[in-house]
């Protein structure tokens, strides 16, 4: 799991039968987990991951994962957590960063579109793909950090009306983002929905000149 410019692979290749396996530190194999969770989530046919197939994945008992899980809902849960800290994270960085509202607006959708695409499990999740058969909580947490981040895009485009001396910065605004928040979600889905060959950044410039103006 990677935000943008990370290196999204880990080397587990030096791990053989004949390698001695080393305990875990605190903490390493929750996150062993979540990533194996999220790497299952990008193969034909992940809606049916169970945690008998993801104990196998990892060559532990399902035992194994409950000490660290107390339920798969758990584990989604905590895919949730890395996404929306990953997502709002960037979002401070740029509001300190950032002092040009519309600046601010292209930079976090183009952002968002970025990390699923670095992590096409992880974009199952936020499209919820991936969360069907789940517990319906997890859905209305996904639900919320979309929720979340039109919020800030109504603040951006509000401030940039304000500047530019619209006569209406926040019904603009609401409109704009709305529909910002849906080409976004759109190109997530495109992209999960393709098997991850329709790219979210394909066309991104152009795409963000038409819409953030």
């Amino acid at each position: 799991m990677q935000a943008p410019h990370d290196d999204p692979h880990t080397d587990e290749t030096a791990l053989t039968p004949e390698t001695p396996r080393k305990r875990p530190k605190p903490g390493e194999r929750r996150v062993q987990i979540l990533q194996a969770l999220a790497t299952m989530l990008e193969q034909p046919g992940s809606e049916r991951i169970t945690t008998a197939s993801l104990a196998q994945q990892l060559e532990v008992s399902e035992a194994a994962l409950y000490r660290h899980f107390a339920s798969k809902a758990q584990m989604f849960e905590a895919l949730i957590d890395f996404i929306e800290q990953s997502v709002m994270g960037f979002v401070a960085q740029v509001e300190q960063r950032e002092p040009d509202a519309r600046q601010r607006a292209r930079k976090l959708l183009s952002w968002v579109l970025q990390f699923a695409e670095k992590n096409p499990g992880l974009c199952r999740v936020m499209v919820g793909d991936a969360l069907v058969l789940e517990h319906e909580r997890l859905q209305q947490r996904v639900n919320l950090l979309f929720d979340k981040l039109e919020a800030q895009l109504r603040q951006c485009l509000r401030e940039a009306g304000v500047v530019a001396g619209s006569a209406t910065p926040t019904v603009q605004a609401q409109a704009d983002a709305a529909l910002m928040m849906a080409w976004c979600v759109g190109r997530l889905q495109g992209f999960a929905r393709s098997g991850f060959k329709r790219l979210p950044s394909e066309h991104l410039e152009h795409h963000l000149a038409a819409l953030i103006r």
